[in-house]
C-alpha cells in the first residue's frame, strides 16, 4: 500500500473512530466531507435499528395467529399518527436546538430542548387517553373480527398508554442529532431494540417464573423496552456533560418558543402523515387489481425496500443538523454546500442498492416467500420501485435541508401535491384505465418520487430556506 492510500485509510479510520464516542462536534468549520461522515454514520446506524424494531414485533406475534398479526398492523396503523406528532415536534426541536448550537448560544439550544419535551407533553397526553378509553372502537373502526378485538384490546391500549414514551424516543433523538451528538440517539435506539429482543420471547411465551403472557407481553415488552431507552437518554440529558443541559430554570412554558416550535412542527407531521397515506392508498389500489397475491407480493417487496431506505434517511438526517448549525454560525453558503455533497453520498449508496435489487430480486424474495405468483409480484415491484432510488436518495437530503432550516411547509406542499395530485392520480389510471393492473402501480412510484425530487431540487437551489428565523 503507498503512503497517500495508507495516510486515506488512517483519516477514515480516525474519522469513523471520533463518529463513534459520544461527543458533540463543531460543524460550522473544517472539512464539510469529515463533518458529513461523523454525522451520517451513527444516524444511518439508528436509522437501521429503527427498521429491525417492527420486524422483531411482527416475527415473535406471527406465531400467535392471525388475530393476534392483524392486531399489531392495525395497532401499528393508528399509532402512525402519534408517530407523526412525534415525528414533526422533533423535526422542530431539531432545527432549533441546531441553530442555537450554531450561534453558540447552549443556553438557548437547552432552552429549546425543554421547551419542545413540554409541548410534547401536553399533546401527546390527549392522544394517550383517547387510545387507552377507546381502543375497542378503534379496533372495530379499523376492521378488526370480533375476536380479534377480545384478543388484541389489552395491547392496542397497552401501546397507546406508551406514546408519551414513543414520543419522547423520537423528539430527544432529535434534540441530540441537532446538537451534534447523533451517536446518542442511535445508542438509546439500539438499547430499546436489545431489550425488546430478549424480552419479547421471554414476555409472550413465558420461562420459568415469568409466566406466558401471549400477545400482552408483545406489548410490554416493545413498551419496556423503548421505555430503557428513553431512561438512557434522560440521564445523559440530566447529567450536564453534553452542551443540553436541563435546568428547572427552563422548565416553565415559554410561549414565544413554544409558539415557534408549533409553527414548525405541524407541517413535520403533516409532511410525515401525507406520505404515509399515500402508500395506504396505492396498496389499496394493488389490492383492488392484483388481488391477494399482488398485495402480499407488494407488501413484502416494501417491507425490504424500506428496510434499506431508512439508513439512506438516516444519512438525510446528516443535512438536517449541518444546514441547521450552518445557519446559525451565519453561513449560508457552507450549509448549500453540505446538502449537495450529503445529497451526493446518499445517491451512490441508494445506487448500489438498486443495482443489487435489480440484478438480485428474484434471490431476495425467495427468502420471504415460496408461493410463485406473490413471488413474480413482489420481483417485479422490487425491481420497478429500485429503479428511482437514486431520485429517493437526492430527494430525501433535500427535503430534511428545509426541514434543517425550519421550513417544513415546502416540503410538505411538495409531498402534497407530488403524492396526492401526482402519484395516486397517475397509479389509477395506470392501473385501471390502461389495465396495466399492480404494475401501474409499482411504476408511479419511481415517476412521481422523481418527479418530486426535481420539483424540491429546483425550489431548494432558489435559496428561500437560508431567510427562515426560528
Amino acid at each position: 500500500m503507498s503512503d497517500f492510500n495508507k495516510k486515506r485509510a488512517g483519516s477514515f479510520w480516525t474519522i469513523l473512530k471520533q463518529a463513534i464516542q459520544s461527543e458533540e462536534q463543531d460543524y460550522t468549520s473544517g472539512s464539510i466531507r469529515r463533518a458529513v461522515i461523523l454525522l451520517a454514520i451513527p444516524m444511518m446506524l439508528e436509522m437501521a435499528m429503527e427498521s429491525v424494531f417492527a420486524v422483531v414485533d411482527i416475527f415473535f406475534v406471527s406465531h400467535l395467529g392471525k388475530h393476534a398479526t392483524s392486531i399489531v398492523g392495525l395497532t401499528e396503523s393508528v399509532i402512525t399518527v402519534v408517530y407523526g406528532v412525534a415525528m414533526g415536534i422533533s423535526m422542530a426541536a431539531s432545527a432549533m436546538v441546531a441553530r442555537r448550537v450554531g450561534e453558540k448560544d447552549k443556553k438557548g439550544a437547552s432552552l429549546a430542548a425543554v421547551q419542545s419535551i413540554i409541548l410534547a407533553l401536553g399533546v401527546t397526553v390527549l392522544l394517550s387517553i383517547t387510545g387507552v378509553a377507546f381502543a375497542p372502537d378503534i379496533l372495530r373502526m379499523m376492521g378488526a373480527e370480533e375476536e380479534a378485538v377480545q384478543t388484541g384490546t389489552h395491547y392496542t391500549r397497552i401501546i397507546m398508554a406508551s406514546s408519551m414514551i414513543i414520543m419522547l424516543l423520537f423528539l430527544i433523538n432529535g434534540i441530540f442529532r441537532g446538537a451534534g451528538n447523533p451517536m446518542i440517539a442511535m445508542k438509546s435506539l439500539w438499547l430499546a431494540n436489545i431489550c425488546n429482543i430478549i424480552l419479547c420471547p421471554l414476555l409472550i411465551h413465558g420461562w420459568g417464573p415469568v409466566p406466558a403472557l401471549g400477545l400482552t407481553g408483545a406489548a410490554l415488552a416493545t413498551t419496556i423496552g423503548r421505555g430503557i431507552g428513553v431512561v438512557y437518554q434522560l440521564w445523559h440529558l440530566l447529567r450536564g456533560k453534553s452542551i443540553i443541559r436541563i435546568s428547572a430554570a427552563y422548565i416553565k412554558p415559554v410561549g414565544r418558543i413554544l409558539k415557534s416550535l408549533a409553527a414548525v412542527a405541524w407541517p413535520g407531521s403533516l409532511q410525515f402523515l401525507i406520505g404515509s397515506g399515500s402508500w395506504i392508498v396505492l396498496a389499496a389500489i394493488v389490492a383492488h387489481t392484483g388481488h391477494s397475491e399482488a398485495s402480499a407480493g407488494y407488501q413484502i417487496a416494501l417491507r425490504i425496500v424500506m428496510f434499506f431506505i431508512l439508513p439512506a434517511w438516516g444519512m438525510s438526517n446528516a443535512a438536517a443538523t449541518l444546514v441547521g448549525q450552518n445557519l446559525g454560525a451565519n453561513k449560508p453558503d457552507r450549509a448549500q454546500e453540505s446538502v449537495m455533497k450529503t445529497a451526493k453520498y446518499n445517491a451512490i449508496f441508494m445506487a448500489i442498492v438498486s443495482l443489487v435489487f435489480i440484478v438480485y430480486a428474484d434471490t431476495v424474495i425467495g427468502y420471504f416467500t415460496s408461493e410463485a405468483d406473490v413471488k413474480r409480484y413482489a420481483v417485479l415491484a422490487m425491481q420497478i420501485i429500485s429503479g428511482g432510488y437514486v431520485f429517493y436518495g437526492i430527494g430525501m437530503v433535500i427535503s430534511n435541508a428545509f426541514n434543517g432550516a425550519g421550513d417544513t411547509r415546502t416540503p410538505t406542499w411538495i409531498n402534497f401535491f407530488g403524492f396526492w395530485f401526482f402519484q395516486i392520480p397517475l397509479a389509477w389510471i395506470l392501473a385501471n384505465t390502461l389495465n396495466w393492473g399492480p404494475t401501474g402501480v409499482f411504476i408511479a412510484v419511481p415517476v412521481a418520487e422523481t418527479a418530486i425530487t426535481i420539483a424540491a431540487f429546483i425550489v431548494f437551489r432558489k435559496g428561500k430556506w437560508k431567510l427562515v428565523k426560528i
